[in-house]
């Protein structure tokens, strides 16, 4: 018999066994020191995974006193231990001229959860007559609303100021008279009670109705680099609201140098003044999308609104299986930018709600809703 041969010392790439060893170190480091940005925590979503990222800033230039103590109040508020309740709520805020129509509809999203929500609505033009239980009582001090003009945002900041006297209100979303839930309560309550982001909707827009509204009046404290665009509704986690009502510098800025017919340039602060602002004090703490379906296909100022013969359950299964946020430079140019909705890393549907309704789709939509609310 030949004599048995000897197995050779293994000679393997030397990457393949450096490669092995710093993944095994990424993981370790990340289980002993738990990542506190929120992009990172969709990845390694640990106990210790904090639901802010550290607010640090570097200036490259010399601040301003008022600049200097803005960030110093910031910097304290995003670095406070998260508010832990024993029955945390979702606030819903509605933002309405008057009547709101689908009170009955959101009865019937409500119905059976009467401890994990508060109601707050704001009427700008007129105290509706409520039908709902839920809404009675709930009228908050209101002013005069004008479309376009910073008195939009003194509202939206009136309706965050009354929520967060409730310490029970941990997340806190903005909606208008023609919005309607698209899922159960549940479905939704869970979406945000837990959710690492606040869904703030934020993208960067070159063109003129992005970066053409910006006023060189803001500098020092706002560049048109940080100049963001975004849609209006927005729904937030306890912090940022909290910081939202701290800031008086940003909106400063905003009241004075972001209004309509301001050096021959339209410029909306309810559109600019939240993406600017988060933008700049907590980027990765939000998720660049709104969690409230609008539907702007039809190019004109104001968005497409749904009457009773558009209500069927092909179009509200449409609206609910949409995946991707999509953004549209206004410029002639028209980037598109594409990004998947993720929920702690895993993609999920992008939109909990959605408008325009007509007042004349409330019956269509509450015979429709037991079943839609589930559709997958």
């Amino acid at each position: 018999m030949s004599e048995s041969r000897q197995r050779p010392p293994f000679k393997g790439p030397r990457w393949i066994i450096t490669l092995v060893a710093l993944v095994t170190l990424v993981v370790i480091t990340a289980l002993i020191y738990p990542p506190r940005n929120s992009v990172t925590c969709y990845m390694f979503s640990g106990p210790g995974c904090q639901l802010y990222q550290q607010f640090l800033f570097v200036p490259s230039r010399e601040l301003t006193d008022t600049e200097a103590a803005a960030q110093v109040v910031t910097n304290e508020i995003m670095n406070l231990p998260e508010s832990k309740t024993a029955n945390p709520k979702i606030a819903f805020m509605f933002l309405t001229p008057g009547a709101l129509p689908f009170e009955p509809l959101w009865e019937m999203f409500l119905r059976g959860h009467e401890n994990k929500f508060s109601i707050y609505v704001h009427a700008s033009k007129k105290s509706p007559a409520h039908t709902s239980n839920y809404f009675v009582g709930r009228d908050i001090h209101s002013q005069k609303v004008a479309w376009g003009q910073i008195s939009m945002v003194d509202a939206e900041r009136r309706l965050l100021a009354h929520a967060l006297i409730d310490p029970d209100n941990q997340h806190f979303v903005l909606l208008s008279d023609s919005c309607v839930p698209l899922f159960d309560f549940n479905y939704i309550y869970n979406h945000l009670i837990y959710a690492n982001l606040s869904f703030i909707d934020c993208f960067e827009d070159p063109g003129p109705h992005g970066n053409g509204r910006y006023s060189q009046h803001m500098l020092p404290e706002v560049e048109k680099k940080d100049f963001r665009k975004g849609s209006q509704w927005f729904s937030m986690k306890r912090r940022h609201a909290i910081v939202v009502m701290a800031d008086s510098l940003y909106y400063t800025k905003f009241k004075l140098y972001c209004r309509p017919k301001m050096e021959g340039r339209n410029c909306y602060a309810d559109e600019h003044y939240f993406p600017t602002l988060f933008n700049m004090i907590d980027p990765n703490g939000i998720a660049n999308w709104s969690v409230t379906h609008v539907d702007w296909s039809e190019g004109k100022w104001h968005p497409r609104l749904y009457n009773a013969r558009d209500i069927t359950p092909y179009l509200l299964r449409k609206i609910k299986s949409i995946q991707l946020a999509y953004h549209v430079t206004s410029d002639l140019k028209k980037v598109t930018t594409v990004r998947p909705c993720l929920w702690k890393g895993d993609q999920r549907p992008c939109y909990l709600f959605a408008r325009k309704f007509n007042p004349e789709t409330l019956d269509r939509l509450m015979y429709l809703f037991p079943n839609y609310t589930s559709l997958v």
